[in-house]
């Protein structure tokens, strides 16, 4: 049973003293997917929905199967995805299967295209620009979620992390484009409109959006879901970038928690911290999230309640 009892309690057991405990680990390994999952102590169950990005076409950046096969395994989980709303391979959904197909999923896992066949509307707590979140409509069959991100830059949002792939990620077409217009479309040939956000900072009402629609997944979940970042091929572009730049940092590793404002915070942290050099530069990186003012994201977030900024990095590595 989904209640505001349940999701406080998950809540409670990710933090401490105010801080939330965001787990390390330096290695990018099937089994450290694996490990890092189990430190969090909580055992997905039921129906288990693992949604990542399967890459556009020509994207070489994505989280490979080869990869996260051994955690959907352990979970006995459904790789899961919805459709774009900017054209390129995975707009339609016979194009999706190819993308997906191509790029390995479908031979190793059970694949849910949520919003193949429709969609459907979810409660959202923070009425600011949205009514209500639209999602596919085959999240109805989940009673548990794996948010498995990859942690990188994004053209419009400045990083993609675990609250980009709550929101954005499983979002319909038609939920995307109200997304990205605040609450203005569902139309993806209006919502690129760029007069279509005509008061205020356009930028931060889509940030404010997409957090919002992020506090609605976990709210629909019942705080039943845990969240994963692997900081690996952190190119400026993202995932959804068929043509993405050559990533200019290196691998950092994977970072999780129960709390998704905690685990984006912490790889935010790592990467400005960094001390970069030749070779292995995070300037790029920060150079496309302020940009796009991306770290907003998480001040928005833990003002409407969704997480906290304040956490406590534990390494699981020996």
């Amino acid at each position: 049973m989904r209640t505001k009892a349940l999701v406080m309690m998950l809540m409670m057991t990710a933090t401490v003293f105010g801080q939330s405990k965001v787990y390390m680990t330096k290695e990018i390994t099937p089994e450290s997917l694996v490990k890092i999952y189990k430190a969090l102590g909580v055992e997905a169950q039921g129906r288990v929905a693992v949604k990542i990005s399967t890459g556009e076409g020509g994207n070489k950046h994505y989280l490979k199967p080869t990869l996260i096969r051994q955690l959907v395994e352990e979970v006995n989980g459904t790789i899961v995805e919805c459709c774009t709303a900017y054209g390129g391979t995975r707009q339609d959904p016979k194009k999706h299967w190819e993308t997906i197909h191509e790029h390995g999923f479908d031979s190793i896992f059970a694949v849910d295209l949520m919003d193949e066949f429709g969609q459907i509307r979810i409660p959202i707590q923070d009425k600011k620009h949205l009514k209500y979140d639209i999602v596919g409509e085959h999240l109805a069959n989940y009673d548990f979620m794996i948010n498995l991100a990859h942690f990188k830059g994004h053209a419009m949002g400045g990083f993609g992390g675990v609250m980009k792939n709550a929101s954005i990620g499983v979002a319909s077409t038609a939920g995307k484009c109200y997304i990205h217009t605040a609450g203005k479309s569902t139309d993806p040939k209006t919502a690129w409109n760029p007069g279509i956000l005509a008061e205020g900072d356009t930028q931060d009402l889509f940030i404010e959006s997409m957090a919002a629609a992020a506090q609605a997944v976990h709210n629909y979940f019942s705080g039943k879901v845990i969240y994963i970042n692997v900081m690996n091929n952190m190119s400026v572009d993202c995932d959804c970038d068929g043509n993405p730049a050559k990533p200019e940092l290196k691998d950092m590793g994977i970072v999780a928690s129960l709390d998704p404002v905690a685990v984006d915070q912490a790889c935010l942290d790592m990467v400005f911290n960094y001390k970069g050099k030749p070779g292995d530069d995070n300037k790029p990186l920060i150079q496309r999230i302020n940009r796009q003012h991306g770290t907003y994201i998480t001040d928005y977030a833990e003002k409407i309640g969704l997480g906290s900024k304040k956490y406590e990095l534990i390494s699981i590595d020996k």
